[in-house]
């Protein structure tokens, strides 16, 4: 569960994407202060998604596209579509992983906000990034030309990756490309667009109900 535990961490993060409202500070400790000052204020959101990753001895490249949708605190549905169709659903209690083709539903704890050591607690609004990562302007392979970069490298070392990236519009402040890197120097990125914040989504919007038919495993328990 280890690479999907990881991956996990790296969708919470990356559903933190949002829009801001004023220009960016020239310090890019004041920069990650004001995206989270401004994530604070974002209920739930939604919008489409390109996510790469490159990676592996051979530096293999995949692209997948879907659809994204988040409710603080800690509900999220990752749809992937393209090219092959999977889901990532969490409740806020259990996280789903649906794999189509396979047939399969993988069922484990939800991320636990009370573990500082994971990426969830900036969904949840329990970490800070200017105060929990150490920032700096840095280009970001992938993000496109002309967005403000900037490089987040955990002050806690985290078990699973090294550091963290976003690429924001200079004109509408708006982050449009997060990454992450991993221990293995995997790096996945993702795309954002058609972001809409805000849009009093339902919890229902985030249950999930097992296909008939799909092999169920289940993972771990939550302590109580």
């Amino acid at each position: 569960m280890g690479i999907v535990r990881w991956h996990l961490a790296s969708l919470v993060l990356f559903c933190g994407a949002a829009v801001l409202a004023a220009q960016a500070p020239q310090d890019p400790t004041a920069l990650a202060a004001k995206v989270q000052q401004r994530y604070d204020g974002i209920r739930d959101f939604q919008g489409d998604f390109a996510q790469t990753y490159e990676g592996g001895v051979l530096r293999t490249k995949t692209t997948e596209r879907g659809t994204v949708a988040i409710k603080r605190p800690g509900r999220m549905r990752f749809t992937y579509t393209n090219p092959e169709r999977k889901e990532f659903v969490s409740d806020g209690k259990r996280l789903y992983i649906h794999m189509v083709a396979d047939k399969q539903v993988i069922v484990s704890p939800a991320p636990d906000t009370s573990d500082d050591s994971i990426p969830a607690l900036f969904l949840a609004g329990h970490s800070d990034l200017a105060r929990d990562y150490v920032a700096s302007f840095t280009p970001l392979p992938g993000a496109a030309t002309g967005l403000t970069t900037l490089n987040l490298v955990p002050r806690k070392a985290h078990p699973e990756y090294d550091s963290l990236g976003i690429g924001i519009d200079p004109k509408t402040l708006q982050i449009q490309f997060l990454t992450a890197v991993d221990k293995q120097g995997g790096r996945s990125s993702f795309s954002f667009s058609n972001l809409k914040e805000n849009r009093v989504l339902s919890d229902k919007d985030f249950e999930f109900r097992i296909p008939r038919g799909v092999d169920v495993v289940t993972h771990g328990t939550r302590p109580q």
